[in-house]
């Protein structure tokens, strides 16, 4: 029997292939929280007193982000930590991943706070997604999450605000940014050059060089209950074709979705250094900080809103013309 090349006692549980080690199951799991320690510490993510509201959906990546989070809240206090989960409206799915955050946060004693669309923006994912838009799905809800994650933030008075990206969705969103000829995103500016704005909280991201695939095993082997049905929604994007094609190359060559993720990096540093970063100023309409004179939300809002009101004339129209 192979020996784990940490202990060298137990029995091999994972292969991390672009590292050339075997781990037995606690070798791995101290492995990945180690890695999310480095990585806060590395990239000085967190300060003293921070309180820090997590992005939890219910998911494995964002159910082991909490938990990995509350393990190191508790040997350094006195960081608070507060779970902000996000209700899109998509009938059928979000209800159960609502059941399961509300179920985590209740075991690890952290406050849990829902956040509706409905409430803060008046439309569901599912009503975005039964009207005929220019958009995909996806391209609406990444950017009313983002801003109901930022006042969800605000409101419980956080510092800091992370996000369970891992570094699948790091590498993913490089090559999707590639893909849409979008090089202002590749070279955006780290959250800590707009940290100054008054309604926005830096955002972390913990798990940004822990692969998809070790979050899911971690999930699993410390016994944690999580959402593993797909958004319904999700199969439109190209961010599926673009997952595929990174885990056949990586299979191929093991630490290719790390190469991706630091040369975005070294791009975005070296882009800093010029000190040609974007302004961000406050939004026309809702006072959010943006590079333009009104932010991406705002004007999808604006946007959904005028396509309502033209199916609605439409509909009315139909109905005169029936008599």
């Amino acid at each position: 029997m192979l020996a784990c090349s940490g202990c060298g006692m137990h029995e091999i549980f994972y292969r991390r292939e672009h590292e050339g080690v075997s781990l037995c199951r606690k070798c791995f799991v101290d492995s990945v929280e180690t890695k999310v320690r480095r990585t806060i510490t590395g990239r000085q993510m967190l300060e003293l007193n921070d309180t820090i509201a997590v992005a939890l959906s219910g998911g494995k990546d964002s159910v082991a982000l909490l938990r990995i989070l509350w393990k190191l809240e508790r040997r350094y206090p006195p960081a608070r930590l507060v779970a902000l989960t996000v209700d899109e409206g998509i009938s059928g799915y979000r209800t159960e991943a609502i059941s399961i955050s509300r179920e985590v946060c209740n075991a690890l004693n952290i406050d849990h706070v829902v956040i509706s669309f409905d409430e803060l923006f008046g439309v569901t994912m599912d009503d975005i997604a039964s009207k005929r838009n220019e958009l995909q799905p996806c391209s609406y809800c990444g950017v009313l999450r983002r801003k109901a994650l930022n006042g969800g933030a605000l409101s419980v008075g956080a510092s800091k605000l992370a996000t369970a990206h891992n570094l699948d969705d790091e590498a993913q969103t490089a090559l999707l940014n590639v893909m849409h000829g979008d090089v202002e995103r590749i070279l955006r500016p780290s959250s800590a050059s707009i940290k100054t704005q008054a309604r926005f909280v830096p955002r972390i991201k913990p798990l940004a060089e822990v692969p998809e695939r070790e979050t899911t095993l971690y999930a699993y082997a410390t016994r944690t209950r999580f959402q593993s049905q797909a958004c319904p929604y999700g199969h439109e994007a190209m961010r599926g074709d673009i997952r595929i094609m990174l885990n056949r190359l990586e299979l191929k060559h093991p630490g290719v979705k790390h190469t991706i993720c630091r040369s975005v990096e070294r791009l975005s540093e070296s882009f800093e250094e010029t000190g040609a970063a974007r302004v961000f100023r406050a939004c026309s309409v809702c006072g959010d900080p943006t590079p333009n004179d009104e932010c991406e939300a705002c004007k999808m809002l604006k946007t959904l809103k005028a396509c309502s009101r033209t199916s609605s004339e439409s509909v009315s129209v139909q109905a005169v013309r029936s008599r």
